[in-house]
C-alpha cells in the first residue's frame, strides 16, 4: 500500500512537471504566434483604377475630390469581408434573373448593382417602408404597375420588381440624359436631383454637393462593381460550391383563390415554408383572388429539396 502511494505521488509530481512545463512551452508558442501574426498580418491601400466608368460614362478620378470618395468606398467595403462574401454569394444566384430584364428594357448591366446597395439582394424592409430587392416605397411601386396589399406585395417579386426598376431607371436617363444620374435619382428622387442640378447650376453628378447618402451613392456602386466583378482581385478567395445556386423550378397558373396554401403546397410535396421562399410576394396564408386575376406561383422542381437533405 505505502509503495503503491508513493507511486501515485511520484506520477503526480511528474505529471505536475510536465504540465508546467508544457504551459511554459505553450505560454512561449503563443508570444511567438503573435510575433508571427504581427509581422505576417498585413492591410493594403486598394488601388483605384485608372479609368473607371459607369454604364459608359467615365468617372473623373484624377479630381483629388472623387479620387478620395473612389478610395473610401473601395476601402469600407473590400475590408468589410463578411458583408462582401455575402453579396458575391448572393450575385451569382440573383444576378441571372436580374441581368437579362434590365437588357431587355435597354438598361446597362451596371445599373444591376442598385439592387446591391439597396437592399444587399435581400427583400430587404427600410426603416422608411421601403421594400423588396428594389426596395420601392408603396406610392412608386403602384404607379409602376406592382400590385401591394396585405395579400399580394409584388415589391418582393422579384421579376417583376426588376421590371418596375427597369422602366424607373429609364424613365430617369430620359430625363437627365446620364445614367449616372438616373442611379443618383434612383436614391434622391428625380425631383431632388431636377433641384439640385438648377440650384448649383452644373448638369453632372461629380458636380454635384449633395448630402452623405446621396453623394456617396454611386461611389458605393461603383465599389461593389469592381468587387463583384473581379472578387480575386481584392482578396476573396472560394469555390464554385461555396456560392449560392437557384433552385431549379417552375411555374404553375393560379387564376382563382387559394383558402389554404399549407395544403396547397402539400399538393406539390412541399411544405408552407418552401413555398414562401419561392413566393414572397404571397404575403398571406391565403390568396383572395376575387378578380380571378392570373397569378403564377413558383415551385421548385419536384423532389429537390429531398435530395439536399
Amino acid at each position: 500500500m505505502k509503495a503503491t502511494k508513493k507511486m501515485l505521488l511520484l506520477g503526480t509530481v511528474i505529471v505536475a512537471g510536465a504540465f508546467s512545463i508544457y504551459a511554459v512551452q505553450d505560454e512561449n508558442t503563443d508570444e511567438n504566434q503573435k510575433e508571427r501574426l504581427v509581422n505576417d498580418y498585413n492591410v493594403y491601400a486598394i488601388p483605384v483604377p485608372d479609368n473607371l466608368e459607369f454604364a459608359g460614362e467615365p468617372v473623373p478620378v484624377e479630381s483629388p475630390d472623387i479620387y478620395e470618395r473612389m478610395d473610401r468606398e473601395l476601402l469600407v467595403n473590400t475590408y468589410w469581408q463578411s458583408n462582401a462574401f455575402l453579396l458575391i454569394k448572393r450575385a451569382n444566384k440573383y444576378f441571372p434573373v436580374i441581368e437579362p430584364i434590365l437588357a431587355e428594357y435597354g438598361v446597362p448591366d451596371d445599373l444591376k448593382y442598385i439592387a446591391v446597395i439597396e437592399s444587399g439582394l435581400t427583400n430587404a424592409v427600410s426603416p422608411a417602408g421601403a421594400r423588396g430587392f428594389w426596395q420601392f416605397m408603396e406610392p412608386t411601386g403602384k404607379e409602376l404597375g406592382l400590385e401591394i396589399n396585405s395579400n399580394v406585395d409584388e415589391r418582393y417579386n422579384l421579376e417583376k420588381s426588376t421590371r418596375a426598376a427597369a422602366q424607373y431607371l429609364k424613365k430617369s436617363k430620359e430625363r437627365f440624359g446620364s445614367w449616372t444620374l438616373a442611379a443618383a435619382a434612383y436614391n434622391a428622387g428625380n425631383y431632388g436631383i431636377s433641384k439640385q442640378l438648377d440650384r448649383q447650376e452644373v448638369g453632372d453628378y461629380y458636380d454635384l454637393l449633395l448630402g452623405e447618402e446621396t453623394g456617396r451613392y454611386v461611389f458605393r456602386i461603383l465599389a461593389l462593381k469592381e468587387i463583384l466583378q473581379d472578387p480575386k482581385r481584392f482578396g476573396f478567395n472560394f469555390r464554385e460550391k461555396d456560392l449560392y445556386h437557384d433552385v431549379p423550378s417552375y411555374k404553375v397558373k393560379v387564376d382563382t383563390a387559394v383558402t389554404d396554401f399549407p395544403a396547397f403546397a402539400r399538393n406539390f410535396g412541399i411544405n408552407y415554408k418552401i413555398l414562401k421562399i419561392h413566393n414572397p410576394w404571397l404575403r398571406e396564408a391565403h390568396l383572395n383572388n376575387r378578380s380571378r386575376k392570373e397569378y403564377f406561383i413558383e415551385l421548385p422542381e419536384k423532389g429537390y429539396y429531398s435530395m439536399m437533405d
